[in-house]
């Protein structure tokens, strides 16, 4: 009887003394981040010109998104010592593609905290215009809106009553960015 206590304390000993299996670590495999190289463009220092800043934009995996990625990153301004070209209140309300114009549509803090001044209002419209054509080809031309509703100007100086087609002539550089289409009438064929 001791003997069959002795060798049960034994066994009982060996056992607390052994640490438990680990479980498996498991892995939950992350999908690959959709990264999409965009130009955006921002007003230079002077605030005379159009300066592109390249930029990653993460997880663009429709069109939609990218478009709104890409709108955003313009909205929350440059990650270098350039100037914005958006106010920092301006709100994304929604985007919508017909055919090649991209309407888009503002809350009303682009006009409200908008400077106004006409070269301030030519870097906000060209700089946002020629962003979008730039990193997506197959749109030519951008239509404001505010609140939903089409408007006639942000603060009295460009004229955006109809869509607003790229010019590249406000860069820095004189020469169109590479990849950028030569200017077609809308509805134009090559």
């Amino acid at each position: 009887m001791v003997l069959m206590l002795v060798f049960g304390l034994l066994l009982l000993r060996t056992f607390m003394n052994t640490t438990p299996p680990t479980p498996p670590i498991s892995v939950v495999e992350q999908p690959p981040r959709q990264l999409r190289e965009v130009t955006l463009y921002f007003a230079s220092n002077d605030g005379s010109r159009l300066v592109a800043e390249g930029r990653e934009i993460e997880d663009c995996l429709d069109e939609s998104d990218c478009l709104k990625a890409t709108v955003q990153a313009l909205i929350n301004g440059p990650v270098t010592d350039l100037t914005p070209v958006l106010p920092p209140q301006t709100v994304l309300r929604s985007l919508s593609v017909a055919a090649s114009t991209l309407d888009v549509d503002f809350g009303s803090g682009l006009i409200a905290g908008h400077p106004g001044g006409t070269q301030s209002e030519l870097l906000t419209v060209f700089a946002l215009v020629d962003t979008l054509v730039v990193n997506f080809p197959h749109l030519r031309q951008v239509r404001f809106l505010v609140d939903g509703q089409p408007i006639e100007t942000i603060k009295g100086h460009v004229d955006l009553r109809q869509p607003v087609p790229a010019d590249f002539s406000l860069l820095e550089e004189e020469v169109a960015p590479s990849g950028a289409l030569r200017q077609l009438e809308v509805g134009g064929s090559e």
